[in-house]
Order: C-alpha cells, then structure tokens, then sequence
C-alpha cells in the first residue's frame, strides 16, 4: 500500500515557480466557502491540546550520536589498515575520509528521521554511499597529487562499510521492534475505506491501526470500525470540523484519505489545509497495491504529483547476485548438514516401508517442470490414496491441504513440523531448479487450474523458503498465499532475500502452519 505522508512541519516537494500550480481565481474557488472559513480551524473542534494525548514519534538514536558512530566506524579502521600498511598521514588520510563519510550520509539524506513503516535498507544504502566515497575520494587524491596508495586506500575503506552496514541493520532492528503505533482515522467513500480498514487491521507488520472512519457520501460502511461523522457527497462547510472532531475523540494522530469521485482533489487540498492547522498530519492512500516503497519514485510536473513505478528485478547485478547466493549457500547447506541428512534418511528408512525420498514432478520459472526432492513423510501408496480424500480438502484453492492427513506417517508429523522434509531440496537450488527464497513449488494439477493472475507466480524460481513460509504457512488461505507469492515476484531484493532467511529460522522453531 504506497502512501505520501505529509508531516506537520515539513514541506514536501520543491518550493519556488517551477512545478508550481497555477494560482486559483476568484471564478474557480468554492462559492459556498467564504474566503476566510478556507484559511481558520472551526471554533467546533477548538481543543487545549494540552489535554490530547501527543503522537508518538519513532523513537531512534540521535543525530549527534550517528554522526559519532559513522566517523569512527571507518576513520578507526582506514587509519589502522593505513597504518599497518606503512602509508604516509594514516591519521589525516583516515580522519579525512571519516569527515568525507558523514558529509556523503548527510547529503543523502541517512540522518533523518524515517516516517513510520518505511524499511532501512541499511544494506542497499551504505553500498551505494560507499560508491560515492570512492569517488570523491579518487577525485580528492588526484587534486591533492599525494596520499596513500589507491588500492590501499580502498582496501582500508572496506572495513568501514562492513561496520555500517551492520550497524545500520541493527539500528532498523531495534527501530522495527520499539516502533510506536499510529493511531489512523480513515476518510472516503465506502467501499474504499472498507479495504483500506480490512487490510490494516488484518495484519500486524506495520505501525499503523484503523480507530475510527469518517464515510463520504450515503453508503454506510462495512469494516466494523466506529464511524465517527458522515461527509457529505459534496464539499461541505463542516468538512475539516467532522474530521478534526473524529480524530481528538478517537485520540487520532493520523488521518488516512482514500480519494475517490466524492473526494477530488479541490476537496482534498481544503481538507489537508484544515488538517495541518489543526496539528494533524495527512496520509493519502494510493491505488498501488503490491508495490513495494523503494520501487516507488515520487515526482511533481505541471502542479501533478507523479509516481514513478520502477520494474520488478529480472536480471541485472541483483539477480546475478542472488544467483551466486543461492548455488553458495546451497553446497554449504548440504555440506553443513550432511550428518542431519543422513539421520534422517536412516530414521525415515527405518520407521515405515517405502523409499527414503519422494520425489514429484513441480514446475518452476516460466511453467517448466523439474523433479522436487523431499524426505518421505506419507505411507509410500500416499499418491493413490490422494482420491479418497479429495472431500477432505482444507485448501480453497488447486493445493491439497488437510491438517490430520492419515496418509503421514509417526516420524512425518515431526519432520513436517519442523520443515527437515524440505531439506534435500538443497540439492534442486543447487542444480538450479529452484532458489533459497522465493514462491512455492506448484504442481502440475494445480498450474492447469490458474487464472493469468496466478500464473505469475512462475516468473521466478520457486524457492525452499518464502513469504508463505514465514507468514502461516498451510494456515494461509489460498488467495492469501497467491497475494504473497504475487508480492514477492514483483518485488524482491537480495536483502529482502536475506530477511526471509532470518525469519525462516523463527517460523520453523515456531512450527505453526506446518502439517
């Protein structure tokens, strides 16, 4: 859910004659708004807003701290590794590129506060601001015509972006697990403010709570959350009171607008202004759904405000990358756990006649079919028996899903569990059949019955983890599976990758969904 957050005392977009709209005239304002009325908060809804509960902010480490954590963490390093390698001025070179460090984060924007739910990607960021470095860096020592060794000089500025990079995924850790909530009175036309209430109270990954809606318009909505006040279908003098009254009774620090017909933009310029005066910020939700935020670009032309959409990662160093990523971490995978895998495969030979592997034809990136690879968890005459239990079905959609599935066997319970099934599975992401993150498998019965929505799920590699797996696994309903798989596809990246890794490991421990 892509949004533009406009914060009290922030001014967003560039200010001056270029891009600006066009003044309005006296023939295009509101007749039905006096001038005046436009500009003040209604006497309605005056409020001390000593007694109003302050919204909480995201608490983080301070400006002044960060600077110090960045100066050290690779001036400390550039000056031993400058040293150690008899350079001359290892003090003033490393002091040098600590101060050219803080400058680049600054000038890109690494020291301010990030608005609630927006990923660091700490990883992505001091990468990129490592680039810059070395280059101004290359440019400063060509100017100056002395200093240490260029290659020295890059080698000592690596350990640096080591430490940031970590420290910059620790700080987005510690900022993910303290965030404050925001309390969000919701406003639009019914059937818009209906989904937008659903899908965030549905889930609980994001800071963001629905306390009250105001509806636009006759139709009374349907999410189940108190309606604070009514808009009429047409602008109204009353417009800023209802919704500045709604959001002090409901302690409201956020006001989400779902624009619709009822809610051009005329309306919703006035209500932000009667929002901003009255010390409220504003969140206009948009029709993006799926795109994540770092694909999404804003811009302003001719008084429009624009997003720029990039496309889903296909090729590129990225896909290169997690290439690499995925045949590494596999033989390492297998190498690691060879003596689990063998255990295994001793105690499921052991426990119930039928072959140690099971073996299924699935299909992967762009429909083709590959041979999957599990430990066996059902009685070996599982396939032909699948019939009979066709009416015990638990899924809504082509999969096969039942939670007390008499065909798994003593130690299946247990391997399923804990997903060890899923382990020879190393061996198709290191043939490259299949990746360490990505949807899941499909089979073959279950891709002749797609639509062409869900028929993009196939275009990647299936992974041996995924948004499914650490999101409920068989508990997700099939539309809920299809969304996540969808999201992923279109909006992968080798550190989200790596934060799906991470959070396998809790969601296997968990063991929820796994049956």
């Amino acid at each position: 859910m892509g949004h533009v957050e406009i914060p009290e005392s922030d001014i967003s977009g560039p200010v001056g004659l270029a891009g600006a709209p066009r003044p309005r005239t006296a023939a295009s304002r509101n007749r039905t708004v006096a001038p005046e009325r436009v500009w003040s908060t209604p006497t309605t809804v005056e409020r001390d807003h000593a007694e109003r509960p302050p919204a909480k902010k995201p608490s983080g480490p301070r400006v002044p701290f960060l600077v110090l954590t960045d100066l050290l963490s690779l001036g400390v390093p550039a000056w031993l590794v400058l040293r150690a390698g008899d350079q001359p001025g290892p003090l003033a070179a490393g002091a040098s590129a600590a101060f050219v460090w803080t400058g680049v984060r600054a000038a890109r924007g690494r020291y301010e506060r990030r608005l609630p739910g927006e990923a660091p990607g700490a990883a992505r960021a001091s990468s990129g601001d490592w680039l810059v470095l070395v280059g101004l860096l290359a440019v400063l020592l060509a100017v100056t015509g002395g200093g240490p060794d260029p290659a020295t000089a890059v080698a000592a500025l690596v350990p640096g972006l080591a430490v940031a990079v970590l420290a910059g995924a620790a700080g987005g850790l510690r900022t993910a697990g303290r965030r404050g909530v925001r309390r969000v009175l919701v406003v639009g036309e019914a059937a818009g403010l209906d989904r937008a209430v659903r899908l965030l109270n549905s889930r609980a990954d994001h800071p963001y709570t629905a306390v009250a809606v105001v509806p636009v318009g006759p139709a009374a909505p349907d999410c189940g959350t108190p309606v604070t006040g009514r808009l009429a279908p047409r602008p109204a003098d009353d417009d800023v009171s209802t919704v500045l009254g709604g959001a002090f009774a409901h302690d409201a620090d956020l006001v989400l607008v779902a624009p619709g017909p009822q809610l051009d933009d005329d309306r919703l310029r006035r209500l932000a202004w009667g929002l901003h005066d009255g010390g409220l910020a504003l969140c206009v939700l948009s029709d993006l759904s799926g795109v994540a935020a770092a694909r999404v670009r804003p811009a302003s032309a001719a008084g429009l405000t624009l997003l720029h959409v990039a496309p889903p990662l296909r090729r590129g160093p990225q896909a290169v990358l997690k290439t690499v990523v995925d045949r590494a971490g596999a033989a390492l995978g297998l190498l690691v756990l060879a003596p689990l895998l063998l255990a295994v495969a001793l105690a499921v030979r052991l426990s119930s006649p039928g072959p140690v592997f099971h073996r299924q034809i699935r299909h992967g990136r762009h429909n083709r079919p590959f041979t999957m690879w599990k430990f066996r968890t059902m009685v070996a005459d599982a396939e032909s028996r699948r019939e009979q239990l066709s009416a015990a079905n638990e899924s809504g959609g082509p999969m096969f899903k039942m939670r007390r599935d008499p065909r798994v066997t003593r130690i299946g319970h247990a391997l399923r569990r804990t997903s060890v099934d899923e382990l020879p599975q190393l061996l198709n992401v290191l043939r490259g059949d299949m990746s360490l993150v990505g949807p899941r498998p499909p089979l073959p019965e279950e891709v002749s019955h797609y639509d062409e929505r869900e028929l993009r799920r196939l275009a990647v590699r299936p992974g041996l983890t995924g948004l499914w797996q650490v999101s409920g696994r068989s508990d997700l309903s099939w539309q809920e599976t299809v969304s996540l798989d969808l999201w992923y596809v279109d909006n992968w990246s080798v550190v989200t990758d790596m934060g799906l890794l991470a959070r396998t490991v809790r969601a296997v421990t968990d063991g929820r969904g796994a049956y």
